[in-house]
């Protein structure tokens, strides 16, 4: 197995800050605009009605989840199942 040079490894390691980064700003938005949808839901119609901002939180909340989960585990996921294809080709345990 070819083992990176030092040039490939801050490439990627600037692509997975560069993931991270999009992540935390992906995160700071989606907190900020359900504060103000339930502040607003607050506002015209407070507790008692029906708080309609779920709908708009859960879906978009999965959204989130899958971008955490390919900001901080899908390129270590990557990399583990390729070593390990490359193990099974060459007939390694």
């Amino acid at each position: 197995m070819v083992v990176p040079t030092d040039d490939e490894f801050r490439q990627i390691a600037r692509e997975s800050a560069k993931e991270k980064v999009g992540f935390y700003s992906h995160l700071a938005a989606y907190v900020a605009v359900n504060l103000f949808l339930i502040a607003l839901w607050w506002v015209t119609s407070g507790p008692g009605s029906f708080p309609w901002f779920i709908f708009v939180t859960f879906g978009w909340g999965i959204g989130l989840a899958a971008h955490y989960m390919g900001s901080f585990h899908g390129r270590a996921y990557t990399e583990r199942m390729a070593e390990r294809e490359y193990r099974r080709l060459k007939g390694e345990r």
